[in-house]
């Protein structure tokens, strides 16, 4: 309705555009929908008489990474993760790599996968399921995910070489198997082509960063539901 200004005249939102008091709300309630996307956040630190191992993250950043865990070809793979993911991303690892890179690797893979469970928090608005296929010169690697609360590992890869450098190529499978049980998710992890094992491990992370990345993703379609017929995830 238009009101009388001080001089007579008339003041009217134009027609078809939310009027000052309407854009005010709208503000206020986009205030409160991106505060959820604000505090998807995590911060944890777990010691054992293996490894030290501190990691914090931010599931609404820009793929920013600190990743140091002792192990150069970790580090490359999680510095691609949190690239592709857009996950910003910090990693500090102490482990007892005298004996092997196993337990550094694996518990790694158990610290990320239970900060990115808590930054989901109760999973209202995500997409929660995800896919993605990358290649990687001659290799190509497909992962889907499904943020479901029921937590599983499908990994069909084959590495022909044992090792990348100084890393057991077997361990990949074990991260993997360690992040998807501890992040609560259902992860399949396909390898359609390659021979070089540094292709094919890259394009695992790379591809798996793309599928959290999409289901983690907060849509606008559904509001502050949970994106199950159960009501809970």
């Amino acid at each position: 309705m238009a009101r009388a200004g001080r001089r007579g005249k008339t003041h009217a939102a134009p027609v078809g555009q939310p009027s000052p008091f309407a854009r005010l709300l709208f503000a206020v309630a986009r205030a409160f929908r991106y505060d959820a996307r604000m505090s998807r956040t995590a911060s944890l630190h777990r010691t054992t008489s293996e490894t030290d191992i501190s990691l914090s993250l931010d599931l609404d950043g820009s793929g920013r990474s600190q990743i140091a865990t002792g192990i150069g070809f970790l580090d490359h793979m999680l510095t691609a993760f949190a690239r592709h993911s857009l996950i910003d991303l910090t990693v500090r690892a102490a482990g007892d790599l005298h004996v092997d890179f196993h337990h550094t690797t694996e518990d790694v893979g158990i610290v990320l996968g239970r900060a990115i469970n808590e930054a989901v928090g109760g999973k209202r608005g995500i997409r929660r399921f995800g896919h993605a296929v990358v290649p990687m010169d001659e290799a190509l690697v497909e992962a889907a995910v499904d943020f479901s609360g029921r937590p599983f590992l499908a990994w069909s890869v084959a590495f022909r070489q044992p090792k990348i450098g100084e890393m057991d190529t077997e361990l990949f499978e074990e991260f993997f198997r360690a992040f998807a049980f501890n992040a609560l998710i259902n992860l399949h992890i396909v390898m359609k082509a390659g021979t070089n094992a540094h292709h094919v491990a890259e394009a695992c992370y790379k591809a798996t960063a793309r599928a959290v990345r999409a289901a983690v993703e907060l849509d606008p379609r559904v509001g502050d539901a949970v994106p199950s017929t159960k009501g809970a995830l």
